[in-house]
């Protein structure tokens, strides 16, 4: 069952934070079909021979070969993605476009973060151009979701009692497989957010206002845009090229460019508005039923030298003062702050995946990593610059509240870990009883090559 759970988990994570591989196998099908051969087909969805061999290598190189998993049992876990997934059509289980377009959008930054461009990133996976890559990131991340939503439908009702958690534990206890934790490390932030001066804002402002006067006087916008705009994608060829783009309501765009451009008639140009980019104009070029082809133009107001470096001197003279111990952190946090979230819960940060204030070092974002692996408990870092693109930039420094070094489990210091992985044991196995109903009324076929697989579910249906 460990072994069991360990590649569940792994397919999860691998298959829907680590889309770039699945790029490769789904794109193509009908040539890939001729070329590897199908496994399996479950329902309407496929395996392909390859699908196995990527997967199994994968899983060894992730686990270092400490998990050993024939193509036969790295089949089965896949057919039962695959049968969540199908499942999870016939249940009439959505995926929005603004949930899809979401996933579609972290996968791009992850993948233009690895490779430095997304032009890099089109040409490494054989794409033709953004949008090409952007569609076929749009089916696996459908596919995903709807095997996550299918998942929680199937397991949303189950839960373990603390009897069945000592239960749990005791039997690792005794089968001498008590898990290692990682090390791991509370944070808390002290955050100046830098914002351009009134006079920098006019003059962006004003400057806008001119190029609109200069459009509306015959001038074209998309020589304006390419001459003028912050954008980075508006010298490219793909989405954003000249300043357009097409866009529904739902589409994945900042709230206030949305707004706008279904405010304008055809051919209107905006006001200079502002979003957390910069400032925009914008024009509808053309109205197509609940699509609109909009142009527009970023300016993104200039921020000193000196203003920079007038933020980061105040908070390192925070710093000095939280060192000498004429202020507390926490003190500092409330009276010079300018970060919403963490404001008000002492400077503590909150980790995105797990939405609690626990950071495991062997996985946390490497940027994040580097500024405070080598802290000791209650050291500061120095003031450093940081920005959430589309949001604001800004100047921190972060404390190291707490660490406890790598251990092996512990009930009373881990409970809530031994709580989670028994649940997590407790659901795998309301999945699996679940998978054994559905196999009996999904269509099911298998190649003559794995038909000697010994499966663990009657997928052969004898």
């Amino acid at each position: 069952m460990k072994q069991h759970l360990t590649i569940i988990a792994f397919l999860l994570f691998f298959i829907g934070l680590n889309a770039q591989d699945s790029l490769k196998v789904e794109r193509n099908i009908n040539k890939r079909i001729k070329i590897d051969g199908v496994a399996v087909v479950v329902g309407k969805n496929i395996v392909l021979d390859s699908d196995i061999d990527k997967f199994k290598k994968e899983l060894q190189q992730r686990t270092e070969g400490k998990i050993d998993i024939s193509n036969c049992e790295m089949l089965e876990e896949l057919m039962i993605q695959k049968l969540i997934a199908h499942h999870a059509v016939v249940d009439s289980i959505v995926a929005s476009d603004v949930e899809i377009n979401s996933e579609v959008e972290r996968n791009i930054s992850y993948f233009k973060q690895q490779l430095g461009s997304i032009e890099k990133v089109v040409k490494m996976y054989g794409f033709n151009d953004e949008e090409d890559l952007r569609k076929e990131l749009f089916d696996i991340q459908k596919e995903q979701i709807l095997i996550r939503k299918e998942r929680e439908s199937i397991t949303e009702k189950v839960d373990v009692t603390p009897e069945e958690v000592r239960t749990y534990y005791s039997n690792l206890e005794k089968d001498k497989s008590l898990p290692e934790f990682s090390a791991e490390i509370e944070l808390a932030q002290i955050v100046k957010m830098i914002k351009p001066s009134e006079e920098e804002i006019n003059r962006v402002i004003n400057k806008l206002k001119k190029i609109k006067k200069e459009i509306e006087e015959g001038y074209s916008f998309r020589l304006k845009a390419i001459i003028n705009s912050d954008d980075p994608a508006v010298s490219g060829n793909g989405p954003g090229a000249g300043g357009k783009y097409s866009i529904t309501r739902d589409a994945n765009f900042i709230k206030e460019f949305k707004e706008v451009a279904f405010s304008l008639d055809e051919g209107e140009i905006s006001d200079p508005f502002e979003s957390g980019f910069g400032f925009h104009i914008i024009q509808v070029e053309k109205i197509k039923g609940q699509e609109r082809d909009v142009r527009h133009i970023l300016i993104q107001p200039k921020i000193s030298e000196a203003e920079l470096k007038a933020s980061k001197d105040e908070l390192e003279k925070i710093r000095e003062q939280i060192l000498k111990g004429e202020i507390t952190f926490e003190e500092a946090v409330l009276k010079y702050s300018d970060d919403k979230e963490t404001k008000n819960n002492k400077g503590l940060i909150l980790n995105p995946q797990t939405n609690d204030t626990k950071f495991n070092l062997t996985r946390m974002d490497p940027t994040l990593y580097g500024r405070v692996s080598n802290l000791k408990e209650g050291e500061i870092t120095h003031a450093f610059y940081d920005e959430i693109r589309g949001e604001s930039k800004m100047f921190k420094i972060i404390l190291l509240k707490s660490k406890v070094e790598a251990h092996k489990a512990s009930f009373t210091k881990d409970y809530e870990k031994i709580q989670q992985l028994t649940l997590q044991k407790k659901k795998e196995e309301t999945v699996e009883k679940w998978a054994k109903d559905k196999i009996v009324d999904t269509y099911i076929k298998i190649n003559k090559d794995f038909k000697k697989c010994d499966f663990k579910n009657n997928w052969k249906k004898e």
